[in-house]
């Protein structure tokens, strides 16, 4: 018997007798799969061979016998195992692999070269896999559980880790959404353990269906992100699927625990020379695990909990905050509106706090059982209740009292049982269930007695809007959900072919209550940037002597009980799907090919609105029942070399489109709720419904005339609705990669790993929302459309032109539908190093980057359809152009390294340090308004034409307009390239910026043999603690626009010429403002022990 330990005598062996490569990825699936050809020694296939498997941890055996090409396969492997391969031959030695580990979402190869000798001989292998990362058939990344302990995660979040990868953001001014390859977070899916976790209703920015990560991050032991995988089984995205698999047990007990702490005084407090009030604050985490046998070798438990009390710090002020402030208001006009309120309404506004509380707890358990050698089944329960506070209307220009902000909480309870069967050597099934329940929870600050105020203000030559109040979209807001899911899968394998089978199902069903200013919205916002060198303060005036501008009420039509109008409907999602797997070994080739189709069904139909029928000739009754879509799929491998893989493939991808899109027409009939839009109302003349106190005050309480047009169900309101035409987004994509493993040239070492990339998409149908209500009147001098609003039921208004159909209607009719020409383009490439040097030192390194360019038409960045409408800069509301996406980053590198050694005997010190250098978001330039003379009636969206000139002949510039400063402004901002033209959307590129993060830590003995401990510290973002001007993330605040020039609202000039009246004096390095928390640093100090 010959025994080697890992190192270059066993990777020699390993090249010469066991072969471990990366193939196909398998689906969104909890296995992994171990394959493999038994040759003799001439290279013929050896058929008939014992092949067996065995997992060290759980005693878990299988035995398979090759076929007739010499080909073995195990499938349905839990991926936490640690497995020995054996071979028995009669004729030739006995061969072992051991120490073979399972990446997620990849088969691993096994090949098996039989050489002659005596029997009595045994030859063991001790497998060494490199710590590069696997890539299948189009382009992914896996990650370890070395990976998740020891990156550093100063969130605890897997995004701390998924984000080493360069096609990966993570917009931390947004929600910590992440985008893949310049996607939508909304068009991600994120599985664990089968259970789809992923915000399916879509209200989330973060991606999850909670307010941070929904499971304990102890818990998983790898996780992999596909953004292209060419196997059918994968389904629900267009952007990218994060798949999770949780840890197990074992036949040892296990367990560990943890804490980390920081305070006010271990984060940062500055950006770029401004200061701002942290307060006083401690941040306390600390969690568990616990693992073992309950039946050896047959049945196991693993656990974790998680718990924390954070505190989150409130960096807003007003301008005098510098540059964390709303430069648009000032300290004195907030303490005039904060006076108004109080002596005028009667109602006290919440100042802004320096920090808040805020808390999560999360616990999974799961049960392994081993039925039999050929069958086993796993459960998993999680749960996760979590809360925090947020910003309504946090935009650089906009100041909120902390009354306007609200809470947010989600409790989630999650169930998944799954059985995995090997009926013969040739057969293998799987079956799954899972149930996961959704209980969200969102709760003004400042309670919901007192509607919404806005009101517009003006300061240093800025605008801002400020707010106080209940904000309107927590007025009646509450989602419950429950998805129910079966997984019913068969692989057959004959010869060289691999036959997969399956089907799957969700059924998701929804309560929505979301009825907007049931409270009332109250804007005071009559005088806009023109105003400005006028009166400042004309809008807080206006708002001391009860003068608004609008007036916004919705409720339940007939009744007024919010309640009455809140959405019950339920739909199906099917999906089958047939894939053949064609492994031709003798030319490293594999070919994966097959088809899958999703269709929807569902009884469940929005209440028909007459009106709606009349006004646009087709009823608004329509859902995606009975629509389906067929996904082609085929993806390679090539094994070109010892050292160099291929893989390419291309397909069709389908889902990830937030459900909360066709929840909106059920939602927003305009029967079951009606929304109202008065303007020009002196509330002091107006009678009031009685508030809580029984008084019928200003703002407590809506105006009577409105509460009874609800009341009577007879107004005509907009109405969302899907096109009868509608078809299911979907994408096209395309890849070409390679891993290439080579020694370099000229001394400088072995053992490097390329990994390149490309990625091409194509968005097929991609969702949009158009207003139903325009039609185009005229032609604005840049070539732009301007519309008027239609309504085809009012015999009055079927002229847009009539004088009867002038002004605000506000019964736009929104209209889901599609459109095509946007897509992806990524390049990326990673090189990567492992070292292993003779005394106790490791290291190793990787340096990737990624070139992203995305194209849409309409980002659809809200859950709102009127706000995915409004949300998009265009020159064209109806007929969006395409244009840089909102989710593009054009240049991302990172970098990542980790270094050990023993400075203790025994105990090792771990460095480990992750950087990015990135672009960050774009922007556009808009006027500051133009909804009445372009028709859409929405200001501050529409892109800016950009003057020549003084003597532009498309273009009047009123008496007094400074066109000297307006130009000189047009120069610094870079919008003179665009000299006579309209300046496309996203035009601009916010800058460049670089983070990095630093962990380390320092094993310590622990109490007992077998037992050991350990200290870390985290530094997050280390240049902002050497100095507050590096690490800032600076970039336009959502949606991503500046407003700039003002137009005359009343028409074109006398030849067609637009007429400039003002324009908003900003500072150039103001556009682009500080994400304060993503920008300051922070260190967390805690520790860990372990058994």
């Amino acid at each position: 018997m010959k025994t080697l330990s890992a190192g270059a005598a066993a990777i020699a062996l390993t090249t010469a007798f066991a072969t471990l490569a990366p193939t196909p990825a398998m689906a969104q699936s909890t296995t992994s799969d171990v394959r493999g050809v038994v040759t003799d020694p001439s290279g013929a296939p050896v058929a008939g061979a014992s092949v067996s498997i065995r997992d060290r941890r759980t005693g878990a055996a299988r035995t398979v016998r090759t076929g007739s090409g010499g080909v073995y396969t195990f499938r349905g492997l839990n991926v936490t195992g640690d497995y020995t391969i054996s071979i028995d031959s009669d004729q030739y030695a006995d061969q072992s692999v051991s120490n073979v580990t399972l990446s997620l979402g990849d088969t691993t190869v096994v090949n098996f070269g039989l050489a002659g000798a005596s029997t009595d001989d045994e030859i063991i292998v001790v497998a060494s896999r490199s710590s590069a990362i696997d890539i299948a058939t189009g382009p992914a990344a896996t990650f370890d559980f070395n990976d998740l302990q020891n990156t550093p995660a100063i969130s605890r979040d897997i995004k701390d880790i998924i984000r080493t990868d360069p096609r990966v953001f993570i917009d931390e001014s947004f929600g910590n959404g992440l985008q893949c390859a310049g996607a939508s977070p909304r068009f991600n899916s994120l599985t664990v353990d089968g259970i789809k976790l992923n915000d399916n209703f879509g209200l989330n920015s973060n991606g999850y269906p909670t307010e941070r990560l929904p499971f304990p991050f102890d818990a998983i032991n790898q996780v992999a992100v596909e953004l292209a995988p060419f196997d059918v089984e994968y389904g629900g995205f267009t952007g990218c699927n994060i798949n999770a698999v949780t840890r197990s047990g074992e036949n040892e007990f296990h367990g560990s625990a943890w804490g980390d702490y920081t305070n006010d005084s271990l984060r940062g407090g500055s950006i770029e020379g401004s200061e701002f009030d942290k307060g006083n604050f401690r941040k306390v985490r600390f969690g568990a695990t616990l693992s073992g046998p309950i039946i050896k070798d047959k049945l196991f438990f693993f656990a974790a909990y998680e718990k924390f009390n954070d505190v989150e710090v409130l960096a807003r002020g007003p301008a005098e905050a510098g540059a964390i402030g709303t430069q648009g208001v000032s300290q004195a006009q907030l303490d005039r509106i904060a006076d108004i309120a109080r002596t005028v309404y009667g109602y006290d506004v919440i100042p802004l706090p320096a920090n808040f509380d805020e808390s999560d707890e999360k616990i999974l358990v799961k049960l392994d059982y081993n039925i039999n050698d050929n069958h086993r089944a796993s459960f998993t329960y999680n749960r996760n209740d979590g809360n925090n506070i947020t910003a309504s209307d946090g935009d650089p220009n906009e100041y909120e009292f902390f009354d306007h902000y609200y809470l947010r909480g989600t409790t989630i309870n999650s169930y998944s049982g799954q059985i995995f069967s090997n009926w013969t050597d040739n057969l293998s099934t799987e079956a799954r269930v899972s149930f996961t329940k959704n209980d969200t929870r969102q709760e003004s600050v400042g309670g919901t007695d007192f509607g919404e105020v806005r009101i517009n203000t003006f300061n240093n030559g800025e605008r801002a809007s400020v707010y106080l109040g209940a904000d309107d979209s927590r007025h009646s807001n509450k989602l419950d959900t429950e998805t129910f899911n079966i997984k019913l899968k068969g692989d057959y394998s004959i010869n060289n072919h691999l036959i997969t089978l399956g089907y799957e199902r969700e059924e998701l069903e929804v309560f929505n209550l979301f009825v907007q200013q049931t409270e009332g919205e109250y804007r005071f916002d009559r005088v806009g940037t023109s105003g400005l060198a006028l009166d400042p303060d004309a809008n807080i005036d206006d708002f001391e002597i009860q003068l608004a501008d609008d007036i916004h009420y919705g409720n339940a039509g007939g009744t007024n009980v919010p309640e009455d109008a809140a959405a019950n409907f339920g739909f199906v999602t099917n999906t089958a799907y047939l894939q053949d797997e064609f492994v031709l070994d003798e030319y490293g080739l594999t070919i994966t090919a097959g088809l899958r189709y999703d269709w929807y069904t569902s009884s469940d139909v929005p209440t028909l609105n007459a009106n709606f029928l009349a006004r646009n000739g087709f009823d608004n009754t329509s859902t995606f029942d009975g629509k389906g879509l067929l996904q082609p799929r085929v993806g390679i491998n090539y094994e070109a070399a010892d050292n160099l893989t291929l893989r390419a493939g291309a397909g069709i991808f389908s889902g990830g489109n937030p459900n909360v899109w066709l929840a909106n027409s059920y939602q927003n009939d305009g029967t079951t709720t009606i929304q109202l839009r008065v303007r020009d109302i002196d509330l002091t003349g107006l009678t009031f419904v009685e508030d809580e106190g029984g008084s019928g005050r200003p703002i407590y309480g809506v105006p009577q005339f409105l509460f009874d047009d609800v009341a009577s169900g007879t107004a005509d309101t907009g109405v969302n609705a899907v096109d009868p035409d509608f078809n299911i987004p979907s994408q096209w994509k395309a890849a070409f990669g390679l891993t290439y493993n080579f020694d370099a040239p000229m001394g400088f070492g072995e053992g490097y790993t390329l990994q390149a990339d490309f990625l091409y998409t194509k968005d097929r149908d991609a969702a949009t929302i158009i207003d139903a209500t325009l039609e185009q009147v005229g032609t604005g001098p840049d070539g732009r459309p301007i519309y008027r609003q239609i309504d085809r039921a009012d015999p009055d208004c079927v002229d847009p032109l009539a004088a009867a159909c002038g002004g605000r209607r506000f019964n736009q009719d929104f209209i889901l539908t599609n459109n095509e020409g946007g897509g992806q383009k990524v390049i990326s490439a990673a090189l990567s190093k492992d070292y292993e040097f003779a005394n106790s030192w490791r290291a190793d390194w990787t340096v990737a980057y990624a070139y992203t360019n995305a194209k849409d038409r309409n980002p659809m960045t809200s859950s709102v359809a009127f706000s995915n409408f409004v949300g998009v800069q265009t020159s064209d509301p109806n007929n969006l152009a395409l244009a840089t996406s909102n989710y593009e980053v054009p240049h991302r590198i990172t970098f990542r390294a980790g270094v050990a050694n023993e400075f203790f005997d025994g105990y090792e010190t771990k460095f480990n340090l992750f950087g990015t250098i990135s672009q960050s978001r774009p922007y556009s330039i808009n006027f500051t308004d133009g909804g009445e003379l372009f028709g859409d009636q929405l200001d501050d969206r529409h892109l800016l034409y950009v003057p020549t000139g003084p003597a532009d002949p498309n273009v009047i510039f009123a008496p007094g307009f400074d066109t000297a400063g307006f130009f000189s402004l047009v120069s610094e901002l870079g919008l003179d390239q665009y000299a006579g033209m309209i300046a496309p959307r996203n035009a601009f590129q916010s800058e460049w910026f670089s983070q990095w993060d630093i962990r380390i830590e320092q094993e310590i003995p622990g109490l007992f043999k077998g037992h050991n401990g350990a200290a870390f510290v985290i530094l997050d973002n280390v240049g902002n603690l050497l100095n507050d001007k590096w690490g800032v993330i600076n970039q336009a605040g959502f949606p991503g626009r500046v407003q700039l020039a003002d137009l005359d609202e009343s028409g074109l000039g006398p030849n067609g010429e637009y007429i400039f009246t003002g324009f908003n004096n900003v500072d150039p390095d103001s556009i682009q403002r500080p994400v304060t928390n993503a920008s300051v640093w922070e260190i967390r100090f805690g520790v860990r022990y372990e058994f």
